[in-house]
């Protein structure tokens, strides 16, 4: 068996996980990671999806919608903005989701009028929360 790492996911309401686990897979703003011991020191920011665990216990996943994670050698702890084990994720949470990042891209608009990049950073948040739904199974608002 793959050795293990800590492994601590935190949201503004309370701590959600503190496992062992082999791997952890993150949703990064950049690009999706896989994060195992011995990975390379990392700091990054996390776009809405699905942040998955694997360990000795099972697979755990989570709906993250933004935050950052900081990878050690020895462990991953990610502090996420909104966090919902996906189990318990449902339809009301997504078009609250949905809502925040609408009023998020209608305030960059007004704010940042001309400057195209808030804007399509803005537009890509929305994008990735539209996606996330789908594939998860739900469906957002139009």
């Amino acid at each position: 068996m793959a050795d293990t790492m800590q492994f601590d996911l935190v949201s503004p309401e309370r701590r959600l996980a503190s496992l062992q686990v082999t791997s952890v897979q993150i949703p990064g703003a950049d690009g999706d990671m896989t994060a195992m011991e011995g990975h390379s020191p990392t700091i990054t920011t996390l776009r809405p999806g699905l942040l998955t665990v694997e360990g000795p216990e099972g697979t755990s996943e989570f709906v993250v919608t933004g935050g950052f994670a900081e990878i050690t050698a020895t462990g991953v702890s990610v502090l996420a903005e909104r966090a919902v084990a996906k189990g318990d994720m449902t339809q009301e949470h997504l078009d609250e989701m949905m809502e925040e990042a609408k009023t998020m891209y209608s305030k960059a608009k007004e704010t940042f009028e001309n400057e195209p990049g808030p804007v399509d950073d803005a537009a890509k948040l929305l994008a990735d929360m539209v996606a996330m739904g789908d594939h998860m199974g739900l469906t957002a608002k139009q």
